[in-house]
């Protein structure tokens, strides 16, 4: 049976080079075409085929049009995904008063069954990961190793390939199995396809075990590939370079305890990516007055990569989503502004943050109090401890404030890469090397004129485990970013426990136990070899 390939493929580059390269038209080229071509040595026809489909493989991470769900959906991009999971930790807190049910994301936010297989808040995710393992085998089907041999834009089109297959694999695991040292590592794993085909037969889960050693492989082959090619690192963010390849096999390694190989391919990152932002480019900040702010967005390196040196993986404006910065801006009239859905960091971790970090200024110590959103002239009460670290009051290259929501978008970064090798350092007893790791974040945090903070220094870190340490300033640094809290509670086996909290409204406890998804219904019933958690 043929299949086609078209929504992989541009069908304007068929169209204008259909006679050049010989080629029936766009409306019926299949898979063994592609693949003569391949086989032809056609280098320009090569480019043009390939090219369109690798050219696809990085929007994988920036995605917007999840099945099932429609565009006004939070569930319709894997930046609301993430949000969802940011709301389901201790760091963060929706919303300043109680009752508000209707708030976007409450659901998640007070622990609403999530989980269970029949859930619409369950699939999505399920659909997003397989979504981008697809579309990464339809691609890798052409692309042998024999079809590939030295040629190195072909390898770098297979390395694209084998890393966005293995982000969806990691991202089912993340979601759907107990974290490997939490007992995962002795249970199931999912479905392996190495390849695209609608009439292949069903598989069943593989072990733990055989799927990380499946996304191990094609992160080690993908670096193997873009070393060969001398790819290596580009210039370009929004590639799929070396250093997102790394990065992703960084990631793979702390959570299955390969700490040796975390620390490895964040050596590699850092030799490329050692510039952290400064306290100017650190969140947002007031240049108006206080009862009319203006926060730009040009000078937030959160909001503009341009801004932001430690960016790895990111998009521009006009390719980059901006879901999380309308869920997340106190100014904007998404989800984050007018309708008081305000992020705010809890109590307790704002506390443990040093007078003189200034990431402690990225939320309000006071209340902002009334704001008057433009387009519509709503005025709103933003409260205590909501959070700068997002806010804009306008557009990048806007003066005005209604086309607030104009940001890039990143994905990866260099700060989360020192903490993942801190963290793999204290786990193998390099107590001074991860100390010595964690300094070099924590003096890039410390304010203008202040002496270097340091692991020794820092008072709330006072009788605390390098790994506690660790813990600590990750929770800080990635705060609100890519659901990094809700993943590293599970690995870390830390609940949810917001009993103590002053400002925290849901004053929930949620276990460890409960924060990995059953299969999804539409897998258990149409794959007669699924079997559930």
């Amino acid at each position: 049976m043929k299949k086609y390939i078209l929504a992989l493929v541009a069908a304007t580059i068929f169209s204008s080079c259909a006679d050049k390269l010989e080629i029936t038209p766009p409306n019926n080229i299949t898979d063994e075409q592609i693949q003569q071509l391949l086989a032809s040595g056609n280098a320009e026809a090569i480019k043009l085929v390939m090219g369109s489909m690798a050219n696809g493989m990085p929007q994988l991470f920036n995605f917007a049009g999840i099945s099932g769900v429609g565009g006004a959906d939070m569930y319709y991009s894997n930046q609301g995904l993430d949000m969802m999971r940011n709301l389901e930790g201790n760091d963060i807190v929706l919303g300043d008063v109680s009752g508000l049910s209707a708030l976007v994301g409450a659901p998640e936010y007070g622990f609403d069954n999530f989980i269970s297989t029949s859930t619409n808040k369950n699939a999505v995710y399920w659909n997003y990961a397989w979504n981008c393992i697809n579309q990464a085998n339809k691609m890798l089907n052409f692309l042998t190793d024999e079809i590939v041999g030295t040629n190195a834009f072909l390898m770098n089109c297979k390395a694209r390939g084998l890393v966005v297959r293995a982000y969806g694999y990691n991202y089912l695991m993340e979601n759907y199995q107990d974290a490997y040292l939490q007992g995962g590592k002795d249970k199931l794993g999912v479905m392996l396809y190495d390849r695209f085909s609608p009439t292949q037969a069903n598989k069943p889960r593989a072990t733990s075990v055989e799927t990380y050693a499946f996304i191990k492989n094609d992160l080690s082959v993908a670096v193997k590939l873009l070393t060969d090619a001398g790819t290596g690192h580009t210039a370009d963010v929004t590639d799929i370079d070396l250093g997102v390849a790394n990065f992703m096999l960084a990631r793979v390694s702390v959570w299955t305890g390969d700490w040796a190989a975390a620390v490895t391919a964040c050596d590699n990152i850092l030799n490329s990516y050692p510039n952290l932002m400064s306290q100017a480019q650190y969140g947002g900040r007031n240049t108006g007055t206080a009862t009319d702010p203006v926060f730009l967005p040009e000078s937030n390196g959160f909001l503009n990569n341009a801004s932001n040196p430690e960016v790895i993986l990111g998009f521009p404006v006009g390719q980059s989503k901006t879901y999380h910065n309308a869920y997340t801006n106190p100014f904007g009239e998404g989800n984050g502004g007018v309708t008081r859905v305000y992020k705010r960091i809890d109590n307790r971790l704002y506390e443990k943050m040093a007078a003189t970090d200034y990431r402690k200024d990225n939320f309000m110590a006071e209340d902002f109090g009334n704001y008057t959103y433009p387009s519509n002239q709503t005025i709103a009460f933003i409260p205590k401890y909501t959070n700068t670290k997002f806010a804009a009051t306008h557009g990048i290259g806007s003066a005005n404030k209604i086309e607030v929501g104009t940001v890039t978008c990143y994905y990866m970064r260099t700060s989360e890469v020192l903490l993942m090798k801190a963290e793999a350092q204290a786990q193998l007893a390099d107590e001074a090397g991860a100390k010595a790791t964690l300094n070099k974040l924590l003096a890039a945090r410390t304010k203008t004129g202040a002496a270097p903070l340091t692991v020794d220094t820092y008072p709330s870190m006072a009788g605390l485990t390098v790994l506690q340490m660790v813990y600590l300033q990750t929770r800080i640094e990635l705060w609100g970013e890519g659901g990094r809290e809700f993943y590293n509670n599970k690995r870390w086996n830390i609940p949810v426990d917001r009993t103590s909290s002053q400002n925290h409204l849901a004053k929930i406890t949620y276990p460890v136990a409960k924060m990995t998804l059953e299969i999804p219904e539409g897998e258990m019933l149409y794959n007669p070899l699924a079997v559930q958690n």
